[in-house]
């Protein structure tokens, strides 16, 4: 009799951990990872002018290969260019363009523009449902002749209602950043 206690007692205590087992192995969360972005070109077009393209291009990631960057030409002084970017993911054949998957996520991403200098200004030309800025449109208007850099960073999932944010100041952007670039670039 003794036996049979412990059997139907060991019987319900297996019975019990089986019940409560955990179903996220079964149904796990969706994760949205980051996008791989080989490439970011943004293009910048005048009334008076030649579209420039400043192109950054890494098809090996952390591999040992250094990104390329190019900025097709100069741009011109006291001049406002409309400008636009793409991103594509370069490692899937055919190329991936992430922009895509950018404008469908548009409330959880945002580009910031900065430079090293008071000689362009920028200016957001899109926004999410939200009203808020996303940066795949923008404005860059040049001012005086010199030498400058401009920085493009895109963040994933920043505090968009976060001081300054909306104004293009990443200092309180939080989330994390999917890619940021620099363009040297020379102002005739």
């Amino acid at each position: 009799m003794k036996n049979i206690k412990s059997i139907f007692v060991l019987t319900l205590v297996s019975l019990f951990f089986i019940s409560c087992s955990n179903d996220d192995d079964v149904n796990p969360v969706p994760v949205n990872e980051e996008e791989v972005i080989t490439t970011l070109i943004a293009t910048l077009n005048a009334t008076n002018g030649t579209p420039i393209t400043m192109e950054f291009r890494d098809l090996d990631g952390d591999g040992p290969d250094a990104p390329v960057i190019t900025v097709s030409s100069a741009l011109l002084a006291n001049t406002t260019y409309n400008g636009s970017l793409n991103l594509l993911n370069e490692t899937t054949d055919p190329a991936e363009s992430i922009r895509e998957e950018i404008e469908e996520e548009a409330n959880d991403h945002q580009f910031f523009f900065s430079n090293s200098s008071d000689l362009v200004t920028f200016a957001y030309g899109d926004e999410d449902g939200n009203g808020n800025p996303i940066g795949l449109l923008f404005s860059l208007t040049t001012t005086t002749v010199g030498n400058d850099t401009m920085t493009i960073t895109l963040r994933h999932e920043p505090n968009k209602e976060a001081e300054g944010v909306s104004g293009g100041d990443i200092t309180n952007a939080g989330g994390e950043t999917d890619i940021a670039v620099t363009f040297p670039f020379t102002i005739e």
